[in-house]
Protein backbone atom coordinates (compact mmCIF):
# COMPACT_ATOMS: atom_id res chain seq x y z
CA UNK A 1 0.00 0.00 0.00
CA UNK A 2 1.04 3.84 -0.83
CA UNK A 3 0.83 5.01 3.11
CA UNK A 4 2.66 8.24 4.00
CA UNK A 5 4.02 9.28 7.06
CA UNK A 6 1.70 10.89 9.60
CA UNK A 7 4.14 14.24 9.84
CA UNK A 8 3.45 14.76 6.13
CA UNK A 9 -0.65 14.17 6.65
CA UNK A 10 -0.28 16.50 9.29
CA UNK A 11 1.53 19.11 7.28
CA UNK A 12 -1.47 18.65 4.65
CA UNK A 13 -4.07 19.13 7.42
CA UNK A 14 -2.48 22.54 8.76
CA UNK A 15 -2.27 23.84 5.39
CA UNK A 16 -5.52 23.22 4.41
CA UNK A 17 -6.89 24.73 7.77
CA UNK A 18 -4.83 27.84 7.49
CA UNK A 19 -5.74 28.42 3.79
CA UNK A 20 -9.76 27.27 4.12
CA UNK A 21 -9.44 30.51 6.65
CA UNK A 22 -7.84 33.09 4.92
CA UNK A 23 -10.50 32.37 2.12
CA UNK A 24 -13.42 33.16 5.07
CA UNK A 25 -13.14 36.50 3.87
CA UNK A 26 -14.24 35.98 0.65
CA UNK A 27 -17.45 34.42 1.49
CA UNK A 28 -18.81 37.57 3.73
CA UNK A 29 -18.77 39.99 0.99
CA UNK A 30 -18.94 43.26 0.74
CA UNK A 31 -21.39 46.39 2.70
CA UNK A 32 -22.07 49.47 1.62
CA UNK A 33 -20.19 52.14 3.80
CA UNK A 34 -19.31 56.13 3.80
CA UNK A 35 -15.70 57.21 4.11
CA UNK A 36 -14.19 60.62 5.71
CA UNK A 37 -11.15 62.05 4.73
CA UNK A 38 -9.75 65.36 5.38
CA UNK A 39 -9.73 67.53 2.24
CA UNK A 40 -7.11 70.05 3.41
CA UNK A 41 -3.84 69.35 4.46
CA UNK A 42 -4.51 71.32 7.65
CA UNK A 43 -7.61 69.82 8.84
CA UNK A 44 -7.02 66.65 10.58
CA UNK A 45 -8.95 63.58 11.02
CA UNK A 46 -9.30 62.81 15.11
CA UNK A 47 -11.68 60.73 17.59
CA UNK A 48 -13.63 63.90 17.88
CA UNK A 49 -14.52 64.23 14.20
CA UNK A 50 -15.75 60.43 14.59
CA UNK A 51 -18.17 61.63 17.53
CA UNK A 52 -19.17 64.44 15.21
CA UNK A 53 -20.18 61.85 12.64
CA UNK A 54 -21.78 59.64 14.50
CA UNK A 55 -24.08 62.29 16.15
CA UNK A 56 -24.96 63.74 12.64
CA UNK A 57 -26.10 59.87 11.84
CA UNK A 58 -28.34 59.82 15.28
CA UNK A 59 -29.59 63.33 14.24
CA UNK A 60 -30.40 61.79 10.70
CA UNK A 61 -31.94 58.49 12.50
CA UNK A 62 -29.14 56.44 10.49
CA UNK A 63 -27.98 53.43 12.56
CA UNK A 64 -24.15 52.44 11.61
CA UNK A 65 -22.93 49.27 11.45
CA UNK A 66 -20.49 50.42 12.85
CA UNK A 67 -18.42 53.54 12.70
CA UNK A 68 -14.46 52.84 12.42
CA UNK A 69 -11.52 55.89 12.72
CA UNK A 70 -8.05 54.14 11.38
CA UNK A 71 -5.76 57.28 11.15
CA UNK A 72 -5.84 58.78 7.94
CA UNK A 73 -10.05 58.40 7.88
CA UNK A 74 -13.42 57.35 9.39
CA UNK A 75 -15.45 54.44 8.03
CA UNK A 76 -18.94 54.38 8.57
CA UNK A 77 -20.24 50.43 7.48
CA UNK A 78 -24.47 50.29 7.01
CA UNK A 79 -26.64 47.35 6.04
CA UNK A 80 -27.85 48.64 2.65
CA UNK A 81 -27.34 51.26 -0.20
CA UNK A 82 -30.65 53.24 1.00
CA UNK A 83 -29.05 54.06 4.54
CA UNK A 84 -25.54 54.69 2.75
CA UNK A 85 -26.53 57.53 0.88
CA UNK A 86 -28.74 58.62 3.34
CA UNK A 87 -25.81 58.64 5.76
CA UNK A 88 -23.61 60.64 3.37
CA UNK A 89 -26.14 63.34 2.74
CA UNK A 90 -26.24 63.64 6.60
CA UNK A 91 -22.67 63.83 7.31
CA UNK A 92 -21.87 66.17 4.17
CA UNK A 93 -24.35 68.59 5.46
CA UNK A 94 -22.74 68.25 9.37
CA UNK A 95 -19.48 68.43 8.13
CA UNK A 96 -19.21 70.39 4.89
CA UNK A 97 -21.18 73.88 5.79
CA UNK A 98 -19.78 75.68 2.76
CA UNK A 99 -20.60 73.00 -0.30
CA UNK A 100 -18.21 75.04 -2.84
CA UNK A 101 -15.02 74.65 -0.60
CA UNK A 102 -15.74 71.61 1.65
CA UNK A 103 -13.48 70.66 4.44
CA UNK A 104 -13.89 67.19 4.11
CA UNK A 105 -14.29 64.35 1.52
CA UNK A 106 -17.32 62.43 2.04
CA UNK A 107 -17.24 59.14 -0.55
CA UNK A 108 -19.40 56.37 -1.07
CA UNK A 109 -17.11 52.90 -0.66
CA UNK A 110 -17.56 49.32 -0.27
CA UNK A 111 -16.31 47.26 3.16
CA UNK A 112 -15.55 43.89 4.40
CA UNK A 113 -18.47 42.39 5.79
CA UNK A 114 -15.65 39.89 7.90
CA UNK A 115 -16.02 39.46 11.34
CA UNK A 116 -13.18 41.70 14.11
CA UNK A 117 -11.64 38.73 14.86
CA UNK A 118 -11.00 38.05 11.00
CA UNK A 119 -10.13 41.05 10.46
CA UNK A 120 -7.47 40.77 13.56
CA UNK A 121 -5.41 38.32 11.84
CA UNK A 122 -5.40 40.32 9.00
CA UNK A 123 -7.47 37.84 6.65
CA UNK A 124 -8.80 39.84 3.78
CA UNK A 125 -10.74 39.54 0.99
CA UNK A 126 -8.85 39.13 -2.79
CA UNK A 127 -9.64 42.08 -4.71
CA UNK A 128 -9.21 40.72 -8.72
CA UNK A 129 -7.82 43.72 -10.40
CA UNK A 130 -9.80 46.51 -11.84
CA UNK A 131 -13.41 46.70 -10.39
CA UNK A 132 -16.18 48.35 -12.53
CA UNK A 133 -19.56 47.58 -11.02
CA UNK A 134 -20.27 51.22 -11.10
CA UNK A 135 -19.87 51.61 -14.41
CA UNK A 136 -17.15 53.80 -16.11
CA UNK A 137 -16.94 57.62 -16.73
CA UNK A 138 -14.68 58.53 -19.52
CA UNK A 139 -14.65 62.02 -20.72
CA UNK A 140 -12.25 62.61 -24.34
CA UNK A 141 -12.27 66.14 -25.24
CA UNK A 142 -11.24 66.78 -29.33
CA UNK A 143 -10.41 69.79 -30.53
CA UNK A 144 -12.68 69.07 -33.43
CA UNK A 145 -11.38 72.27 -34.99
CA UNK A 146 -7.87 71.18 -35.48
CA UNK A 147 -9.02 67.95 -36.43
CA UNK A 148 -11.12 69.32 -39.36
CA UNK A 149 -8.59 71.09 -40.81
CA UNK A 150 -5.97 68.53 -40.66
CA UNK A 151 -8.14 66.41 -42.70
Amino acid sequence: MNRYPLWKYAILLVALLIGSLYTLPNLFGEAPAVQVSSAKVTVKIDSALQARIEAALKDAGVQPDYVQFDGSSIKARFGDTDTQLKAKDAISKALNTDPAEPTYIVALNLLSRSPQWLSALHANPMYLGLDLRGGVHFLMQVDMKAALTKK
